[in-house]
């Protein structure tokens, strides 16, 4: 909720603005940032077959951990630690209090059915529909009278 979404805004102190000083800049809270794939990795690698076994728990990691796999080894543990880091991590109380307060403070009412709500037409509605009626009712005057 305090990330800052708009970074060259004057606030940052960009634009002849005082900056923050190095101590403020050193405590303050950052956003993390979560990648799926490390940067620098090519989309057209394929992950090696054994690789694919470890992770699906058929075989141990030390067999794996050898060679051209051992950085696919890496990157899984790495993110299999921060996932177990994230699972662990607690939502802090004012977050939950200001969720709490945003909800609404009574029961949805219930929607009355189309056949009891009030039946309310305008004026240009009782117009058009008049003409329609109109229309229809001259049409088939005029079909019926055709020889």
């Amino acid at each position: 909720m305090l990330d800052n979404l708009n970074p060259g805004s004057p606030r940052d102190g960009r634009d002849g603005h005082k900056s923050a000083s190095k101590q403020q800049r050193e405590h303050e809270v950052r956003p993390v940032i979560e990648r799926e794939v490390p940067l620098g990795q090519h989309a057209d690698r394929a992950l090696a077959t054994d690789v694919h076994a470890w992770l699906d728990g058929e075989l141990p990691e030390a067999a794996v951990r050898k060679g051209d796999t051992m950085r696919d080894v890496e990157f899984w543990r790495s993110l299999n630690d921060q996932m177990d880091r994230t699972r662990h991590m607690r939502t802090p109380d004012y977050v939950e209090a200001q969720i709490m307060a945003a909800l609404p403070h009574h029961a949805p009412s219930l929607i009355t059915p189309w056949y009891r709500r009030e039946f309310v037409i305008t004026p240009i509605a009782a117009v058009i529909i008049a003409t329609a009626i109109a229309t229809v009712a001259i049409a088939a005057t005029a079909f019926m009278m055709a020889p």
